[in-house]
């Protein structure tokens, strides 16, 4: 049984209740050190030494230091994170000339079996709770000083969408007690197209980006097996819901492969799926993982690709690698310590 009485897990009415038994001004005085200021409860020097001492105590943290990478220049950094049940997350933080950028984790592993991601290799163990994916933000935040850490994006391990209670605890908190825009949040999904028509029902249009990697149902349910339960008229159905509902503008991530998914062929029918939703795609040069022996497409070819989208008046940006001297892909860093399985491929496409 994993404990959620970790010290990001509690809400400021539950922060209350646990000191009841103290002058209120205290509760202002926690919330103050740990959210405002990000400090741990020892430095919190307006408490008492005692209280101080008894918090710790009660409140412990949920993510201990095992790994931190950073990247040559330093513009990236990873943390493999300890988790109290002796499992393991990442964060990747990612930094601009004044802003940063916070890629999280919301599960320890992944079911969605995807062949080419470090983390779907790894298979699913568990839920990560709402403090679990708030202390990494905090942890990012004070990292990033003096930047402003300016967007949390879920796409680090796991499928937020099949952690929805716990993803959108966090996203209020990230939100409310964070001061975080919701245009500044990003959903990160395969295409869990309940979970999709869930979030049309929400007050806080977060961004939504789907993985798509191919917009031929036989390709994607290769790349993705979560495209034979939702295939693509399902997901572009629920997309299309979400967008009327929220206002904001639909992404499609696209991992380029080497004689995958980087045709002609996908680029028309990308390029027609795109027209109908008004969808941006973000191409990105796949990362190696241990696991996966299929090379991604070369940086001609993801141009190439882009010019087939451009041409057919599809908005298409090409996103830079970062960090891949530091294992920063997701799931990459977890797998390389604990150690990986091989994906079999065949000459075009990979089997899984």
């Amino acid at each position: 049984m994993i404990s959620t009485d970790t010290r990001y897990q509690f809400t400021r009415d539950e922060l209350a209740s646990l000191l009841d038994d103290q002058p209120k001004y205290r509760v202002d005085q926690l919330w103050k050190g740990l959210y405002d200021e990000g400090l741990d409860i020892e430095e919190i020097s307006t408490l008492p030494k005692n209280l101080r001492e008894q918090l710790e105590s009660l409140l412990p943290v949920a993510l201990h230091h095992r790994i931190v990478k950073v990247s040559e220049g330093g513009e990236t950094h990873k943390w493999l994170w300890g988790l109290a049940d002796g499992d393991a997350v990442e964060t990747v933080l990612m930094h601009y000339t004044d802003r940063s950028t916070v890629c999280v984790s919301s599960q320890a592993g992944c079911a969605m079996a995807c062949g080419f991601c470090a983390t779907g290799q790894e298979g699913f163990r568990r839920h990560l709770t709402t403090g679990e994916i708030v202390e990494q933000v905090i942890r990012a935040r004070e990292a990033a000083k003096p930047r402003r850490l300016s967007n949390v994006v879920f796409m680090g391990m796991g499928e937020p969408l099949a952690n929805y209670d716990a993803v959108w605890g966090a996203i209020r908190r990230i939100h409310g007690d964070l001061g975080l825009s919701a245009r500044h949040i990003t959903m990160s999904t395969v295409g869990l197209v309940p979970g999709i028509r869930r979030m049309a029902e929400e007050q806080l249009p977060v961004s939504l980006a789907v993985s798509l990697h191919a917009a031929t149902d036989e390709l994607r349910t290769e790349l993705v097996p979560i495209n034979s339960r939702y295939p693509i008229d399902d997901l572009a159905d629920a997309c299309a819901g979400y967008v009327a509902a929220s206002g904001r503008r639909l992404s499609f991530e696209w991992a380029l492969i080497a004689g995958v998914n980087d045709t002609e062929e996908q680029a028309i029918a990308l390029a027609e799926l795109c027209k109908e939703l008004r969808a941006h795609v973000n191409l990105i040069p796949l990362n190696p993982t241990p696991g996966y022996l299929t090379v991604g497409t070369d940086m001609p070819g993801v141009k190439q690709f882009q010019k087939w989208l451009l041409d057919r008046n599809t908005n298409a940006t090409i996103r830079r690698n970062r960090g891949t001297d530091i294992d920063a892909a997701c799931g990459q860093l977890r797998a390389n310590q604990s150690g990986a399985t091989e994906v079999s491929i065949s000459q075009k496409r990979p089997v899984l």
